[in-house]
């Protein structure tokens, strides 16, 4: 092999530290699925932060790696990236719980509808960061609409009442169901089963609601994709760091789901954080220009992010815990 096709450049990064990111996430996966997750069973709490707590390391191990090698105003692009996609998919926490809840899924298979969902997400947002740096590259205007989507999506997120999405009525969950034949329970860990085929007796393959929860996870990463990947392209053009803290942020954010899930409600003032968050990124865009800079300086960016969110998750524990304590008390039962 041509040891100088390694070095070439792809997106703005040479090949080889491409390589090394991909086969690192493979290694991941294949330690994940085939020595630590081999049978399906329910994840503890415990497993849950140990595990989400090695893939946090690891992450920023690898933004080490990149501050190191590509520069700190890379490293530090990488950490704000990580941050901020860690934080905006807490509310993808909560629509995963609502998914698995709706089709009713046994605890013990969800971490296997969440392991092939990851595989998912390592396709559909390097197609979409992948397409993001491309235009970007051809035509830098696109950066201004970005940072002006992520303006008017933090005032949205500020000014509207969450509502939790109805799911019997899902349009994409009518689809499936009249396209494909659909068990009425639950097959194990298996996403498709031979089964007799209602009125005619013969076996035809059916989807298991196990499934359609992946099908709608898939679905709702790629919603939620479309506020982080403007936010971190807002950040840096670099798609090598723009993807790489991409994944090792979700990567640590779905094994920390089987914690979240029960304490979610914990959050509940982190969303004015996230959306202040957003307004600060998209700003800043439109800030930078006004000032004559060329850009607001990472260090700044990440400072502001990390005090924003860690702002939001401090007051939002400190009000539900008093919350809790106020119901505790006698004559409010």
């Amino acid at each position: 092999m041509d040891l100088s096709l390694l070095a070439a450049d792809w997106l703005g990064t040479p090949l080889y530290l491409w390589l090394a990111f991909l086969t690192l996430i493979a290694l991941l996966l294949a330690f994940d699925l085939g020595v630590l997750h081999r049978r399906s069973e329910e994840i503890s709490i415990r497993q849950s932060l140990v595990l989400s707590g090695g893939y946090i390391t690891i992450g920023l191990m690898f933004g080490g790696f990149v501050w190191w090698h590509l520069g700190a105003e890379a490293g530090l692009a990488y950490l704000t990236g990580f941050v901020i996609e860690k934080t905006l998919a807490l509310d993808n926490i909560f629509v995963i719980a609502l998914i698995f809840s709706f089709f009713a899924i046994p605890r013990r298979y969800q971490h296997r509808a969440l392991f092939w969902g990851i595989l998912g997400v390592i396709v559909l947002r390097g197609i979409m960061i992948g397409a993001g740096a491309t235009l970007v590259a051809e035509f830098h205007w696109i950066l201004y609409v970005f940072a002006a989507f992520l303006v008017l999506t933090g005032l949205k997120m500020l000014l509207t009442e969450d509502k939790a999405p109805d799911l019997a009525d899902n349009p994409l969950v009518k689809f499936l169901r009249r396209r494909l034949n659909v068990t009425d329970s639950h097959a194990g860990d298996r996403f498709f089963v031979r089964q007799p085929l209602a009125g005619s007796g013969r076996l035809a393959l059916h989807a298991t609601p196990l499934f359609l929860a992946l099908v709608l996870i898939e679905a709702a990463d790629i919603v939620f994709a479309v506020d982080s990947v403007p936010a971190i392209f807002a950040i840096t053009t670099d798609a090598f760091v723009i993807y790489t803290s991409n994944i090792f942020a979700i990567l640590g954010l779905r094994a920390l789901y089987f914690a979240l899930a029960a304490m979610i409600h914990r959050f509940r003032y982190l969303k004015p954080a996230l959306a202040l968050v957003l307004v600060f990124i998209g700003g800043k865009v439109f800030a930078a220009d006004l000032l004559g800079l060329d850009k607001v300086p990472a260090a700044i960016s990440l400072g502001v992010t990390f005090a924003l969110i860690a702002g939001g998750v401090v007051v939002s524990l400190i009000k539900t815990q008093r919350e809790a304590k106020d119901l505790t008390l006698p004559g409010n039962g």
